[in-house]
């Protein structure tokens, strides 16, 4: 499970599909068809024949915040759709939050303390549960000009991730 923010007013909002018609749907679905968690053709409209493939993609909060930023009370508001997401997911064994705010959205959907699991880029987290959280830099255009993320950074957690899955797959029995 992928986790982002929010979705963008030109974006997701617009097409109804997470990620799509921004540059960050751009990158996000580019680096999924390269490692294998997305197949098709992508575009800028959600009936592109696009597919998951191992993966999902959600938002820590499910409206387009005003100035793009959500409010604390947004998040808190959201943040059940998030926990019953992840309640249905009972195969779920890796998240991967894109971003401090999903960071912590996801850490309170699971109730797990914020300082026992603190954001830093490429930084995986083993639960107790066997589910693993991922850290990644937003794949937003904001952070890839400003270089504070490049795309070698994000493919890089990428690297780790499809090979946490792939072992997830070779020693865990199909659910019936």
């Amino acid at each position: 499970m992928i986790v982002g923010l929010a979705p963008g007013l030109r974006g997701a909002n617009r097409t109804g599909r997470p990620f799509t018609g921004d540059y960050t749907g751009d990158l996000l679905y580019d680096v999924l068809r390269k490692f294998g968690l997305a197949e098709g053709v992508y575009d800028t409209r959600p009936d592109d024949g696009l597919e998951l493939r191992r993966a999902r993609i959600t938002n820590a909060v499910r409206c387009v915040p005003p100035e793009n930023t959500p409010k604390p009370s947004e998040i808190a508001t959201c943040r059940r759709f998030l926990t019953a997401e992840i309640a249905g997911m009972p195969w779920l064994h890796v998240i991967l939050a894109l971003g401090v705010i999903a960071h912590h959205t996801v850490l309170a959907a699971l109730h797990l303390r914020r300082r026992l699991f603190p954001f830093a880029h490429g930084r995986l987290h083993a639960f107790p549960s066997g589910l693993l959280l991922a850290d990644s830099y937003h794949c937003s255009r904001l952070n890839i000009t400003t270089g504070k993320l490049s795309v070698s950074m994000f493919e890089s957690v990428f690297v780790t991730l499809t090979r946490r899955l792939d072992a997830f797959a070779l020693n865990r029995p199909e659910p019936v």
